[in-house]
């Protein structure tokens, strides 16, 4: 009997590898880390957004929503290619080894980076600069603007456009070919650093590959009103002829704050998408499907119906909902890319029949986290034993939850004793029995942070919502990734029939002598 694929994996962003240099990049960290998934016979890579992140140094706030985080470049890769001299590299920085210090960091990962740009322009290597020039020339639909837009928050201190006080602000092509004159050399690094940043990640992709890992991104649905996407195209957006937004994004109270969230990002003008054929979004898609093999949408609801809460507002209690593009985008995204979309929804929350059938109507895995079957002291829907379908991505947490062990400890007694029964558990090993659970389940996607496959507390969470600080920061130490601990993971993925059993299998009915 043909058996249903099943997989699972591990959620960990880039900045949280183990590196020299105080944050997570592309170098040897993520090369090891993909040898532990293959180790393990895990099959997915879950990241978050790959983009160049800005105040708050939240990969949901991206300057760009095709370009790549500058701070995820190697250095040691850059060594490699002649582009750091080994003293570029000593008498390194005394880094924290367990958090990522983005105020430390940033200046001296800087200031390698525009070395490794002076060398690459002193070289003038043929093979390295036909790379680069191919890799502008293909991405300058995106790639142009990008770089003019970093160039010119250089050269306005970092202020955001909306304060700029010249014409680069409100610029027509003249205007910018003038300013990409004045800011040529800022605006070769901005192209160089894409560059470097794609071939790197290019690079750990094509091993995850040969290691049959597969790797799941992430898109925000909404960008930042601080990128160059707004600034370089404002007729996507609901905005007033100065540029500023009318209405912004954000969710209506609920349980959780009396308030609701005001997240301020700029909403979108569905109505000139639809003219364009979804063109802005297409291109999104298909960029992101370069670099990985799904695509988890942050905020799904937001196609369906969004809220929108007037510019003005200190909180969202004044918003209102609005209808989305719905099922309209989503067929112009198949007839472009096919069917079959590669795309997971991020449909936690309070999610409406008309988002169930937006999601179901497309074929798109949901998401089920245990941390939330729990809550109902009755029953809950998100319980495994609810679960009326295989196509759905099974979680113990998220990158915005507690880990398990934290989130297990911190629960009401009545409620760790809930979890106990129904995990048949002493609750001595909590984040296994999380694990254990989602692996059981009839998902066909299970996937579980790496906090919880090391069963760390709270003190190691990767993102606490609407807490501004100390976010984002989580790193862990290259000892932690045990030849013991791929083995236990393993045994479970085995004996659940996730990826490595289901290979197996295969091979035996192909092959009856090798049973």
């Amino acid at each position: 009997m043909a058996m249903t694929e099943r997989y699972s994996g591990i959620l960990v962003h880039p900045t949280s590898f183990p590196s020299p240099y105080g944050i997570g990049d592309f170098g040897q960290g993520a090369y090891d880390f993909i040898d532990f998934l293959k180790k393990s016979g895990q099959k997915l890579w879950q990241i978050l957004p790959l983009g160049p992140t800005g105040f708050g140094d939240s990969p949901y706030q991206a300057f760009s929503a095709f370009a790549g985080q500058p701070l995820l470049i190697s250095p040691d890769r850059l060594a490699q290619m002649g582009l750091l001299l080994p003293e570029d590299l000593q008498n390194l920085p005394v880094f924290n080894r367990d958090l990522v210090d983005y105020g430390y960091i940033i200046p001296y990962k800087t200031m390698l980076l525009k070395k490794a740009c002076e060398r690459f322009a002193a070289q003038n290597d043929p093979v390295l600069t036909e790379e680069y020039e191919s890799f502008c020339e293909k991405n300058a639909s995106w790639l142009d603007d990008y770089a003019l837009f970093m160039a010119g928050k250089d050269f306005h201190d970092g202020r955001s456009w909306l304060e700029w006080e010249d014409d680069l602000r409100d610029p027509d092509e003249a205007i910018k070919a003038k300013w990409r004159r004045k800011l040529a050399s800022s605006i070769v690094y901005y192209k160089f650093i894409q560059f470097i940043f794609f071939r790197q990640w290019e690079d750990v992709r094509a091993y995850a590959a040969e290691a049959g890992i597969r790797i799941i991104g992430d898109i925000p649905i909404f960008v930042s009103l601080d990128s160059a996407d707004v600034w370089n195209d404002r007729k996507l957006f609901q905005l007033d002829s100065k540029g500023y937004p009318t209405v912004v994004a954000g969710v209506p109270p609920d349980s959780f704050s009396a308030t609701g969230q005001l997240w301020g990002n700029p909403l979108y003008d569905w109505d000139y998408h639809k003219s364009t054929g979804y063109e802005w979004w297409i291109k999104r898609i298909e960029h992101q499907l370069t670099q990985v093999d799904f695509i988890r949408i942050d905020h799904f609801r937001g196609f369906e119906a969004y809220f929108a809460i007037p510019a003005d507002s200190k909180t969202a209690i004044s918003g209102t909902w609005r209808k989305g593009p719905d099922a309209d985008l989503f067929r112009a995204i198949e007839q472009k890319l096919g069917d079959n979309l590669p795309i997971w929804a991020e449909d936690l929350g309070i999610i409406t029949d008309e988002v169930e059938a937006l999601r179901d109507g497309f074929d798109l895995p949901g998401m089920k986290v245990l941390q939330f079957a729990f809550t109902d002291p009755l029953d809950n829907d998100l319980l495994p034993h609810h679960f009326s379908t295989s196509n759905c991505i099974c979680y113990t947490g998220t990158h915005d939850n507690e880990t398990t062990l934290g989130w297990y400890f911190n629960a009401e007694p009545e409620l760790q004793d809930r979890v106990r029964r129904f995990m048949n558990t002493d609750g001595r090993s909590i984040h296994w029995d999380f694990i254990r659970t989602a692996m059981a389940s009839i998902a066909k996607y299970c996937i579980f942070p790496i906090q919880d496959v090391f069963g760390f507390g709270n003190d190691c969470r990767m993102n606490t919502p609407s807490v501004a600080a100390g976010n984002w920061a989580f790193r862990y130490r290259p000892e932690y990734l045990t030849d013991g601990l791929a083995a236990h993971l393993k045994s479970l993925t085995e004996l659940y029939g996730r990826g490595v059993f289901v290979e197996k299998e295969k091979e035996t009915l192909e092959d009856p002598k090798k049973h």
